[in-house]
């Protein structure tokens, strides 16, 4: 079995008084794509969050090739390998588009080898060439997305987390993105962590998955394994002839939580 890159244990983490993960065990196996299913709220971006940095938990181990990175400076956390392509984007709206991917790099300093990751980003997306001294404000929502994987892939990471990818694009473009998230994986040999809501084409992508429901793991599997359960089917790909066995299974579990 392949070695994890990253191990969470019994991790726990809150805003304030409100408990956002709870309990959260989880492996990623170096050089495969995981993805995090659950609904709004369930804690998903909470468990990026607190991967990377932003967020210090209140229980529990974080270790990053093997060493423990819970409660380390985010900046630190890039250096070591681990970087975060986030929810919304959050691209510098006033920097080129060219900068943008500058700022991806922040914590290099091989200026000649960055000049090729842009040209190599470029070649993954080519409206990034063609728009490189734009203002980022000015992209669409789908040049965006790829400017906010190719600014976090500039560090140089062995883990990406992809924090909803897909969110308010067309289904022609999350095609897209997902099939080039594909082939970074696999040309480049980046491990990566997938939070995402189209549980069809995350599962379709992954190699294996967990399934969160209020801050807690629930189900975890091989990803084409969980496609085909019935749960998955009724309530995460919205296939109502998973039957109602399926549902009363789920109502079960959730008595007993």
């Amino acid at each position: 079995m392949t070695e994890p890159i990253l191990t969470l244990a019994n991790v726990e983490a809150a805003y304030g008084a409100v408990k956002a993960i709870r309990g959260v065990s989880l492996s990623v196996p170096k050089g495969s794509i995981v993805t995090v299913l659950g609904a709004n709220g369930a804690g998903k971006t909470t468990i990026l969050k607190t991967i990377s940095g932003i967020l210090d938990p209140q229980k529990g181990s974080i270790l990053f090739k093997g060493e423990h990175i819970e409660r380390r400076d985010p900046a630190d956390i890039v250096r070591r390998g681990l970087s975060q392509a986030p929810e919304g984007r959050e691209v510098f709206p006033l920097l080129s588009v060219r900068n943008n991917l500058l700022m991806g790099a922040y914590t290099r300093s091989d200026r000649d080898e960055v000049a090729r990751d842009i040209e190599r980003m470029e070649r993954y997306f080519p409206i990034l060439k063609e728009r490189s001294e734009q203002d980022a404000g000015l992209l669409s929502g789908g040049q965006q997305q790829m400017l906010s994987i190719s600014r976090a892939l500039m560090s140089r990471p062995d883990l990406l987390l992809l924090d909803e990818p897909s969110l308010g694009l067309s289904p022609k473009l999350t095609q897209e993105i997902f099939a080039i998230v594909k082939r970074i994986n696999r040309e480049e040999g980046v491990t990566i962590l997938l939070v995402e809501q189209n549980a069809a084409l995350a599962l379709a992508t992954a190699d294996y998955g967990y399934i969160l429901e209020l801050g807690r793991i629930v189900m975890e599997d091989r990803a084409a394994v969980l496609a085909e359960k019935d749960d998955v089917k009724e309530f995460y790909l919205g296939q109502k002839e998973a039957g109602v066995r399926g549902e009363r299974r789920w109502k079960k579990k959730k008595m007993w939580r």
